[in-house]
């Protein structure tokens, strides 16, 4: 799956558009690596997304095409 889906199916980001324009401003990385929205997740990758000041780390648990929204959280595990 597609980096930028996999960031709205599991809500880390809300819009698709968004996580697309996050990717290219260089504000996410996967596993240390600035990489593009075309990239593909893969169980066990490490991503990190910079929202301002803030730095979210999680972990990729699962990659599913479509989840409902009570179940998003299950699709990662968040990293201090």
């Amino acid at each position: 799956m597609r980096l930028d889906k996999y960031l709205k199916v599991s809500r880390l980001i809300k819009r698709r558009t968004v996580a697309n324009d996050a990717c290219d401003g260089e504000r996410v990385s996967v596993n240390g690596r600035q990489v593009k929205a075309s990239y593909q997740v893969k169980v066990g990758d490490i991503i990190e997304i910079a929202f301002g000041q803030r730095t979210l780390k999680v972990e990729v648990l699962q990659v599913c095409e479509t989840v409902k929204k009570d179940d998003a959280p299950a699709m990662y595990r968040e990293i201090e």
